[in-house]
């Protein structure tokens, strides 16, 4: 492996979000590849050792906001294809793993440019079809923080390389940071194609090879990725990518001797499976494998009595409602003080109001819809047991999957701070609001540390240092990402890594080297200059 400190990188910065307003090229560019991409039906193949792989086995995947169009279809495999995946893997991982960082930085960062250039467009569009993203998200997301991660990675591996031990007089030490002696198993969630891109590549640009299970509404998007890193030059087997159902390939992999690593982001359940699954097999494995996982988040939004109304209201219409609540970052119970909830609850729903919801194609349309029937029958169900349990819906409550799983951007008003909807993770346009005493701001405080499992992002809002002071301490372990007077959502790379702990997940941050270091293993090297010669020290002599 080549010296790292020996070359200097491009001086990064992030992705600027381009802003695809009326007259724009970008908007007109965007609107022409949508229209484009929707008048094709592809059969989408797994991509194996660099052979794409078609079984015959078509699964037909539609828009969420559009269920009468078939947007594409995709090769189903089975425990033969992950097989193959995972032998594919290990046998690219010699080559790969000793591949100078230089070659292998320059494959990822070339996929960055041409993901923000050529490719801008397609990536946009797949992803606002496929995943019922509006422009302005999926630009941010699908784009600009992958891209962001893709570059910053390298900058962050560069840092670990850089850190050294030191060395005395007549040794030379150093430190060589291996990729794992094994394979990565990389399990990415619907919501985010930046995350799905970022589980498989992370672990890849370290010099690990991958078996990337895409979430199935993400396929089409994972493999414009997998397009995008060929045509960068990624060798064949570094990241193999199957379309095989979760436990089927779960099966294969976590039982395979060579495991060495979980890449995860989706539920906790799933997650707790995971876990549960690689304990009971440890005897299996040759190392014990990293276990690496963001889960959910019952995301709060914190009111001083101080607070400007309308910040509050724009954060919660922002934090609750973007992308439909399918964040894990989503602000799903807000806790509001009684000298402010009758300003802020006119200015919150009056933002409701004006929301338009739609198909993405129309980018008037601030919400489109929930991801498919699973989520939309869950998401209602949350709707319908807050009606039955003395929860006041003061905004939408209403939801229809004629054409599309579209469910109204909801606020509950309860006043049980324990109430189910204030507890547990919705993943959909739902907000609860609890109204607390404006003078038992302290209080209200450990209601919100203790209510939830989860401790993934929260914020606190208001004008009083003394108070923002107060809820920075006691919520200290309830948020693994904390906004002081803005939205628990919107995390950018390199500005603030993101990851929660509690049920939330394993607190790893992805944006940072934090995430980069669980898929190295360190090997420490002492090197004499000149051995010696003679077993006896010093001490042994009598004069």
């Amino acid at each position: 492996m080549s010296a790292p400190f020996l070359y200097e990188i491009p001086e990064f910065k992030n992705e600027p979000v381009l802003s695809y307003a009326p007259g724009s090229p970008e908007r007109a560019a965007l609107k022409a590849e949508i229209e484009r991409i929707k008048s094709e039906t592809p059969d989408i193949p797994m991509r194996i050792g660099g052979q794409k792989v078609e079984t015959g086995n078509l699964v037909a995947v539609h828009p969420p906001h559009e269920r009468s169009h078939t947007l594409y279809r995709y090769h189903n495999g089975d425990a033969s294809h992950v097989q193959q995946a995972i032998d594919a893997a290990l046998k690219a991982r010699h080559e790969w793993g000793r591949t100078p960082w230089e070659d292998r930085a320059a494959i990822f960062l070339r996929a960055a440019d041409m993901l923000a250039g050529p490719y801008r467009a397609t990536m946009n569009a797949i992803t606002m079809l496929g995943q019922s993203k509006n422009a302005f998200q999926s630009e941010i997301d699908a784009v600009c923080e992958f891209a962001d991660f893709l570059r910053f990675n390298v900058k962050f591996m560069i840092e670990i390389y850089r850190d050294q031990p030191s060395s005395p007089d007549g040794v030379w030490n150093r430190m060589l940071y291996r990729p794992l002696e094994g394979f990565v198993f990389a399990v990415p969630p619907f919501n985010f194609t930046s995350i799905a891109g970022n589980l498989a590549c992370a672990p890849a640009l370290l010099g690990n090879t991958v078996v990337w299970k895409p979430s199935y509404q993400t396929n089409y998007a994972a493999s414009l990725i997998m397009d995008i890193l060929e045509e960068a030059g990624l060798p064949p087997g570094v990241i193999n990518m199957v379309y095989a159902d979760g436990p089927v390939t779960g099966e294969v992999v976590l039982n395979h001797p060579d495991f060495a690593g979980l890449h995860f982001t989706g539920s906790e359940p799933t997650f707790k499976r995971l876990w549960k699954t690689i304990g009971q097999n440890i005897d299996t494995y040759k190392t014990y494998p990293r276990i690496v996982g963001e889960t959910g988040g019952k995301d709060f939004v914190v009111a001083h009595p101080s607070a400007d109304p309308k910040a509050v209201a724009t954060a919660l219409a922002r934090g609750a409602f973007e992308y439909q609540g399918q964040k894990c970052s989503a602000a799903s119970r807000a806790y509001l003080p009684s000298n402010l909830w009758n300003e802020i609850r006119e200015l919150l729903l009056a933002d409701i109001a004006s929301f338009s919801m739609g198909t993405v194609e129309d980018f008037s349309n601030f919400v489109n819809a929930v991801i498919d029937e699973t989520a939309f029958d869950r998401i209602a169900g949350y709707i319908e047991k807050a009606k039955a349990s003395g929860g006041e819906i003061i905004a939408g409550g209403r939801y229809d999957k004629t054409e599309g799983y579209f469910i109204e951007p909801t606020v509950i008003l309860t006043t049980d701070p324990r109430s189910l909807t204030m507890r547990e993770e919705i993943f959909g346009p739902v907000l609860t609001v609890y109204v607390y005493d404006e003078h038992k701001f302290e209080e209200m405080l450990d209601l919100v540390d203790s209510t939830s499992p989860f401790a993934l992002t929260g914020c606190v809002f208001s004008r009083d240092s003394r108070a923002t002071r107060v809820a920075f301490d006691r919520l200290e372990n309830a948020a693994g990402n904390f906004y002081i007077n803005d939205k628990p959502t919107g995390a950018v790379v390199n500005q603030q890594p993101f990851g929660g702990a509690r049920a939330s997940g394993t607190n790893d941050k992805a944006g940072s080297k934090i995430n980069l270091y669980r898929w190295l293993s360190a090997r420490a090297v002492k090197e004499t200059l000149v051995p010696p010669t003679d077993y006896r020290y010093p001490f042994l002599q009598d004069f």
